[in-house]
């Protein structure tokens, strides 16, 4: 169960039913390649066609502010994400954490394996469709004892949201429950040349003008066993 705060003062709660995660989502080609180039410079294989839609469990979702993950080489990633409830689509922010390490085998695996904090707030889609290309997409990661700025864009780098609506597959019809994460930015690259990279404490931030939403959150690393 997932309980957004909307409209000031009003609040929603959704039984989560459905959770798709829209993956190389870039509006261009350009941008496409670049993000399919970073992380194939850690090994995770190229999809096999743009966009993919990943079904993954929706009890992953979760709007706390820590995650636990098998060791040290996951990571997260900034993203908007769609809710639908009440008849209708919502706007919040989440991040598609992902193990790195299980992605080299497989993205729909490495996608299962970790949970996908979203914000405790959120906008109604339809009053901001018209200007989506104008909304900012922000992320920080607590990196050498400071915070430095991970990924900044707008969503006019992604497909419209309304096409990966459109293109959602046969079997994840649009009901109340259904939640869909719409794709990422590339990540800026720290002074090594380092892009994608793990960081104990992300946030993340979905900005309209004078008004953000924003979630943080840590993850702890379990000890890896055999």
């Amino acid at each position: 169960m997932l309980r957004f705060q909307v409209d000031g003062s009003d609040a929603i709660e959704v039984q989560t039913r459905q959770l798709v995660i829209a993956g190389w989502t870039g509006r261009d080609r350009a941008a496409i390649d670049h993000h399919i180039e970073e992380l194939a410079a850690i090994g995770v294989p190229r999809p096999s066609s743009v966009p993919l839609y990943y079904r993954v469990a929706a009890s992953l979702l979760t709007q706390a502010s820590q995650i636990e993950v098998l060791g040290a080489g996951s990571s997260g990633e900034v993203e908007p994400v769609l809710v639908r409830a009440r008849d209708r689509w919502w706007l919040t922010v989440g991040s598609d954490h992902t193990d790195r390490d299980a992605e080299r085998a497989g993205v729909a695996l490495s996608k299962q394996l970790c949970a996908k904090p979203v914000a405790s707030q959120a906008w109604a889609w339809d009053a901001l469709a018209a200007r989506a290309d104008t909304i900012g997409l922000r992320s920080e990661i607590f990196e050498d004892g400071k915070w430095v700025r991970y990924q900044d864009g707008t969503l006019a780098s992604i497909r419209p949201l309304e096409q990966l609506i459109t293109g959602l597959p046969a079997d994840a019809p649009v009901a109340d429950g259904l939640v869909l994460f719409c794709g990422t930015l590339g990540a800026l690259p720290d002074a090594n040349g380092r892009g994608v990279r793990p960081a104990a404490r992300m946030r993340l931030h979905l900005i309209d003008g004078d008004q953000a939403l924003t979630h943080e959150y840590t993850t702890t690393a379990l000890p890896q066993v055999a």
